[in-house]
């Protein structure tokens, strides 16, 4: 098929020019000048579309197995299509926990048999998530996971954090650190501040989440391995990880679209779809993020697309689970980001295409011929209002149902294969 007269990002490039993608088979075949599809082949109309690489995102959690009525393979699969989103790459927190080969295969089989996105799972750091014994890397390697993380769970003993890094790096996987202090966390349910005491909940503090950070970076420094630091929300954290990378440090970090656009003012209705790990901070932290994107300190945009049943969020605001869903807001956010704050959209679209591969050592992210035809076509100017009814996960867990956006996805082509069409 061609795409036709599109604007077509390229992030390994650092281009966007106006043409035509050619495609055969599960391959771009050839990029031309606008003007020279023929008309014989199944055609795109792209006219005034930004064309752009299947979005990769690089924490989500797909409930699969185990969870099923949250989330599975299929829905989560039908809502990164929605999305433009053509990689997935599912933490290990299922039920069993993907700590062995034989989850990690069911997880792949599954998704290659609905055919609807990439799914890539990222194996458990530690036996059950527990943070004791290091789990069957190498053999889950083998299998074909991409990265390690107890992701939901921080590995607390400090020992078996470096053992991880020294033993992940032995198969070339990142270690995907999930930043958190339990202990100072305690029943917290928000951010600790001033705010949290007038609604009367217990907080989280930042000093929690920056803590382990610090104790990631140091680690990192002394065994000479690079770590992965996910959805940092904190100030503290990301000047933390600004000073190890003009230090040399190999770290590596990614941050979510909800702490870029909300603070914690969002939680003042008690909405428990505002309820997420990391808390929603203060506006001086996600005023911190988004410098943090203007000047590359952050390198990937991740959802931590994490869904939950309607029972389960529709209780009081302590005893609500955390996480929110991501996959189809995760586009139309960096569309607003990009808007409202003026930063380059190749800069934003880097961050979820180029730069998630080249930490998981994956390929994809880039529109060149040879390359994946994972074609997401955008179209800038669409201006909708988010409902439950345009969400196709299972779960609606999430607080912009409202929220007007300019930016929607209107097709999504997977492996050469349109799995999304907005008409």
């Amino acid at each position: 098929m061609w795409i036709k007269g599109g604007m077509i990002f390229n992030p390994a490039k650092d281009s966007a020019v106006a043409g035509d993608i050619f495609i055969k088979g599960d391959l771009i075949e050839g990029i031309y000048p606008v003007g020279t599809a023929r008309s014989d082949n199944e055609t795109i109309d792209a006219a005034g579309m930004w064309v752009l690489p299947g979005l990769i995102d690089m924490h989500v959690h797909l409930r699969e197995p185990g969870y099923e009525y949250k989330e599975d393979i299929h829905s989560g699969s039908l809502a990164a299509a929605a999305g433009g989103v053509t990689t997935m790459a599912c933490m290990a927190n299922t039920d069993p926990v993907n700590d062995n080969p034989s989850v990690t295969r069911q997880i792949i089989d599954r998704a290659v048999k609905i055919g609807l996105a990439r799914v890539l799972p990222v194996g458990a750091v530690t036996r059950g998530q527990k943070g004791k014994e290091l789990a069957e890397i190498g053999i889950m390697k083998e299998t074909g996971i991409v990265a390690v993380s107890d992701d939901g769970q921080p590995v607390e003993d400090s020992s078996v954090m470096r053992s991880a890094l020294e033993y992940a790096a032995t198969f070339g996987l990142t270690v995907l650190s999930h930043p958190q202090v339990k202990s100072l966390c305690g029943s917290g349910v928000m951010n600790e501040g001033a705010l949290s005491t007038m609604l009367g909940l217990p907080g989280i503090p930042s000093a929690a989440e920056d803590i382990m950070i610090a104790r990631d970076i140091e680690l990192s420094r002394y065994t000479g391995v690079p770590v992965h630091i996910t959805h940092v929300s904190t100030r503290g954290g990301i000047e933390l990880i600004r000073q190890a990378k003009a230090g040399g440090v190999g770290i590596t970090c990614d941050v979510t679209p909800h702490h870029l656009l909300l603070t914690e003012d969002a939680v003042k209705g008690y909405d428990t779809n505002t309820k997420m790990y990391p808390p929603l901070r203060m506006e001086s932290d996600r005023f911190a993020l988004i410098q943090g994107l203007r000047d590359a300190v952050i390198d990937c945009i991740a959802t931590d697309h994490a869904p939950h049943a309607r029972d389960e969020k529709d209780l009081d605001y302590d005893l609500a689970p955390f996480g929110i869903i991501g996959l189809q807001t995760l586009l139309p956010a960096m569309m607003e980001i990009h808007y409202r704050y003026g930063i380059d959209f190749l800069k934003l679209l880097r961050c979820v295409s180029i730069h998630p591969a080249r930490i998981l050592g994956i390929d994809g992210g880039t529109l060149t011929p040879g390359s994946r035809a994972d074609i997401t076509v955008v179209d800038p100017d669409k201006v909708f209002t988010l409902t439950k009814d345009m969400i196709v996960s299972k779960s609606k867990n999430t607080p912009f149902i409202g929220h007007e956006f300019k930016g929607g996805v209107m097709q999504t082509i997977f492996g050469g294969k349109t799995v999304f069409d907005q008409g």
